[in-house]
């Protein structure tokens, strides 16, 4: 698609939305129920074009991982809209009395949602359904590296929908900065950093407001009283879901130096309960492509130039295809074995960069101080871990150190709570979703004050003389 028919696009759901500000609940419900009959009839081709663009990609992975995770969206929302859509009233002070107010949820208008391909069908449907909730037109840019998915979205859609109501617009990075820089009244985008400054700098020329969801190096910190058994599992899960490319999966872990060999054998065994088997395994991810796979073979490589030490997981190393065939077999060479790297140190890429793959670096501390001190040195994340028994510990660390949201003795679950806004904070992001945060996100909250024939307000106008002072001089004595 090129600049001008995007434009014509956008221009069309801009007038629908000027034309028709007050969106009954009825429509928003209707709306809402066309996605989920979209979800309901086409789950089956929607995981398909899943396991298509990556090659080993289960449709057991895609249903827990976006469908389920849609469905549970869908349900909440509608559940829940009468209330969101209700004027909230407001307390008013005693010097505006009798006087009432409100605050009214509007539509903003068109909202704009850039979405990436790691979990192309969840990551493109959950802001939209949000949107269509808070009564807004709606147009999706899913990700160019999925481009089956995209396809799909984009004929379903079309299928439910009219274009100046939700449409979906297919193309590549050109296409994604031109639709960047057009004057959504809200914009989404989910993705790196590095993109989300340009996807910032383009909203800005238009004052468009934007909900960023950017990831980073999210830590998992284990006390040392914790369940080592239980957490390693979990974070392995966590790790390990679709091969790590998980924006909140654990980047890396802050171990108690004394749990060295008890935790690298704990990972190895639930690895091994989770995948017996990595290549091969349909339900092991496969990385999205060969340049995905190369950049994290890169970071490993240069680890180890710099002497960390480079551990495999791998439960069954030389099962299942053979190892280096060629990227026509479906996606198994791209299977990349889970590994630990012990002894990174920070001048590494492995520990500047997001690294969106199988690749756990572990990290030691003697002291609590350490593990805290290490993760405020770096960019806010988007999402912490904690692992332990002791809740002061547990508070401590809560209290000492800032990321996007916590999920204690687990990894990933916090993202799953529908009453949780779901956002980062500095380079992770700005704003949040999901399900009552994201409706108000998707808002004008506009204020409404209804003065009363007896208000008061007369005796502030001028002239300014005896009485003014002596309604002044009340009014500050309340005040204090």
């Amino acid at each position: 698609m090129t600049a001008t028919p995007l434009r014509a696009l956008f221009d069309a759901q801009h007038r629908a939305s000027r034309a028709q500000v007050e969106v009954p609940l009825l429509l928003r419900r209707e709306r809402l129920w066309r996605v989920r009959k979209l979800l309901d009839g086409h789950a089956p081709a929607l995981a398909a074009a899943v396991q298509a663009d990556f090659g080993v990609r289960s449709p057991r992975l895609t249903e827990v991982a976006d469908l389920f995770v849609l469905r549970a969206l869908l349900s909440h929302t509608l559940r829940h809209l009468p209330r969101w859509m209700k004027p909230q009233k407001v307390s008013t002070p005693l010097f505006l009395q009798p006087a009432q107010a409100r605050t009214e949820r509007q539509p903003l208008g068109v909202v704009g949602v850039i979405a990436p391909w790691n979990y192309p069908v969840q990551l493109a449907l959950a802001p939209a359904i949000t949107a269509l909730a808070a009564g807004n037109r709606v147009l999706l840019k899913p990700s160019e590296l999925t481009p089956h998915t995209s396809a799909q979205l984009a004929m379903l859609v079309a299928q439910f929908f009219a274009p100046d109501e939700f449409a979906v617009v297919q193309g590549d990075a050109a296409l994604a900065a031109d639709f960047a820089a057009l004057p959504f009244d809200h914009l989404v985008f989910t993705g790196s950093t590095a993109v989300g400054r340009k996807v910032a700098q383009a909203a800005a020329a238009n004052l468009t407001p934007t909900t960023l969801e950017l990831g980073g190096k999210s830590p998992c910190i284990i006390d040392a009283d914790c369940d080592l058994q239980d957490a390693a599992l979990k974070i392995a899960h966590g790790k390990l879901l679709n091969a790590g490319q998980t924006c909140i999966a654990p980047d890396y872990v802050l171990l108690p130096r004394a749990h060295k060999a008890e935790f690298a054998q704990a990972y190895r065994a639930a690895v091994a309960r989770l995948f017996p088997q990595i290549t091969g395994n349909p339900d092991y991810a496969a990385i999205l492509s060969q340049r995905h796979l190369a950049r994290l073979q890169g970071l490993l490589q240069q680890a180890q130039a710099q002497g960390a030490q480079v551990q495999s997981m791998d439960p069954a190393p030389g099962a299942g295809a053979a190892q280096g065939t060629a990227v026509l077999d479906g996606g198994t060479s791209r299977q990349m074995a889970p590994v630990l790297v012990w002894g990174a140190t920070p001048a590494m890429a492995l520990m500047q960069e997001e690294i969106f793959g199988p690749i756990l670096p572990v990290l030691t501390y003697e002291r609590l101080d350490e593990a805290i001190a290490h993760v405020n040195a770096g960019p806010r994340p988007l999402a912490l871990y904690w692992f332990g028994r002791n809740e002061a510990t547990r508070d401590a660390v809560l209290q000492r150190t800032v990321s996007g949201g916590v999920t204690v003795n687990d990894t990933l679950m916090h993202v799953a709570h529908d009453n949780l806004p779901f956002g980062g904070v500095g380079d992770s992001g700005w704003g949040a979703y999901h399900g009552e945060a994201g409706f108000v996100r998707f808002c004008h909250q506009k204020s409404v004050l209804v003065q009363s024939r007896w208000a008061p307000g007369a005796l502030l106008y001028p002239p300014y003389g005896a009485r003014f002072d002596r309604v002044m001089g009340l009014l500050r004595r309340w005040l204090a």
